[in-house]
């Protein structure tokens, strides 16, 4: 099959293409490149796809609509997968409006090449932020998520609610997924596990806020990439509704449109992921303990049961093995 994926030059946009190439489809890649990180990293996820002659980069800004047609010229996509993005909770305080940029106008562009190709799925990235300040757990997809407590989770929820509309209007299978603290290597160095293993590799304190007392459901990205690629083949209509006992669908009665969690359902104290961190480096770290940052939540906790109805998939693999191959990662690339 055909593909344009947006953010390959991204962490988890290069693994959904590489994992695309490898098996044997044609990927067109987009990506602004842009400076909030090491480009550098990016320069190097990009040089490891374009090692296959099925990948072809294109180099350009979402909020560019002639670029975003461009690569979708050249990609003729059987499927369209939308991951990049103006990503990172706290980033969004001291920059909102290269989130709305980004994440709406850039969204809302590859809605409207969804509308003029009709690909046969259209699948969204979106965020367990979404939930904000959500009290019941484990988060459902059909739960209540209208009070996020960012602008980056109000523009990803914008999103959301801009494709069900397209789906509805224009017949565009669309697929949105909610990430839960994705890591791994080649993760972003403004992620905690990327910042958490430099600093103590350094012998540099580590700020740990909400005193330690919040909890992620961390999900390591092969696991991630694997509830993807599946989920391509599983647009949404009505011959795959669910109706396993005790699963709530999210298939609109309105639309081709379906909301999936992609997390196992295994939140972790966040003193416990740093404890892990410190037997896989084999060093103690020094912590500064910090009240919470305006924006986070106590708590990120994935109900997996739609994912699993949908794909026969749960994401599994634990934070000791994703812990391990990351400090492995990170000692090889910046010794």
């Amino acid at each position: 099959m055909r593909f344009l994926i947006t953010g390959t030059a991204g962490f988890i946009g290069f693994y959904v293409a590489k994992k695309l190439l490898d098996q044997g489809h044609f990927v067109v890649g987009f990506d602004g490149m842009t400076a909030y990180y090491d480009i550098e990293l990016k320069k190097k996820r990009h040089g490891i796809l374009a090692l296959s002659n099925g990948f072809k980069p294109v180099i350009g800004m979402l909020e560019d609509e002639a670029a975003v047609n461009y690569a979708a010229d050249l990609a003729e996509p059987d499927v369209i997968i939308h991951l990049a993005a103006q990503a990172g909770v706290r980033y969004s305080l001291e920059n909102p409006r290269s989130y709305v940029e980004s994440n709406v106008v850039g969204s809302f562009n590859i809605l409207e090449t969804a509308r003029r190709r009709k690909p046969r799925h259209l699948l969204l990235a979106s965020t367990s932020s979404v939930y904000g300040s959500n009290e019941k757990v484990p988060f459902a997809e059909s739960d209540k998520a209208d009070e996020q407590m960012t602008i980056y989770a109000a523009t990803k929820k914008s999103m959301e609610l801009m494709a069900h509309s397209y789906a509805h209007l224009f017949d565009v299978p669309t697929t949105a997924f909610r990430f839960f603290t994705v890591y791994g290597p080649w993760g972003r160095p403004d992620m905690a596990l990327f910042k958490f293993v430099d600093a103590i590799r350094n012998d540099r304190p580590i700020d740990i806020y909400g005193e330690g007392r919040m909890s992620r459901d961390f999900t390591y990205v092969d696991d991630l990439v694997e509830g993807i690629v599946r989920l391509v083949g599983v647009a949404p209509n009505e011959s795959n509704r669910v109706i396993t006992k005790g699963v709530n669908d999210t298939l609109s009665k309105h639309a081709p449109f379906r909301v999936v969690n992609i997390g196992g359902g295994q939140p972790v104290e966040l003193l416990r992921f740093v404890e892990t961190i410190e037997t896989m480096i084999g060093k103690t770290a020094v912590c500064n303990m910090l009240p919470m940052q305006p924006g986070d939540v106590p708590r990120t906790y994935a109900s997996p049961d739609l994912l699993v109805a949908l794909t026969g998939f749960r994401p599994d693999i634990s934070l000791e093995i994703g812990v391990a191959k990351f400090v492995e990662w990170y000692r090889t690339q910046y010794s």
